[in-house]
């Protein structure tokens, strides 16, 4: 049997080793770009962030009530502008003008034209 070289079984070792650590990074690149992996990162944030800016707001409340109260209704005006309008529009009419209806005003007809006579009514 012939001898091996020493440099071959220590370069084959270290090939054995770089291939292992290749394979589990691999790995490790495939379970981290996992879409339900990426999802479950993705949501976990999105509720970090969420957290914190809902922290951030009940302290901002608590700060400034009369503000916050300011800021709630100005966005309810606003959200509610059309039917505040049309309540307010309502309340100033005068109780002499007629409603108007939700219904297009009727077409005016025309005259209608009369039956031409039959030919036994025009022989008699």
């Amino acid at each position: 049997m012939s001898e091996v070289d020493p440099a071959i079984v220590a370069a084959r070792n270290e090939v054995q080793v770089t291939r292992a650590r290749l394979i589990g990074a691999a790995r490790e690149l495939q379970d981290r770009f996992n879409p339900h992996t990426l999802v479950r990162d993705v949501w976990d944030s999105a509720k970090e962030k969420g957290a914190g800016l809902a922290e951030e707001a009940v302290d901002a409340v608590r700060k400034r009530p009369i503000v916050a109260g300011g800021v709630v209704t100005a966005l309810a005006l606003f959200l509610g502008r059309d039917p505040l309008m049309d309540l307010v529009a309502k309340a100033l009419k005068s109780k002499d003008e007629p409603p108007k209806s939700a219904k297009r005003p009727a077409r005016p007809t025309r005259p209608r034209k009369s039956p031409r006579p039959s030919a036994k009514e025009t022989v008699e």
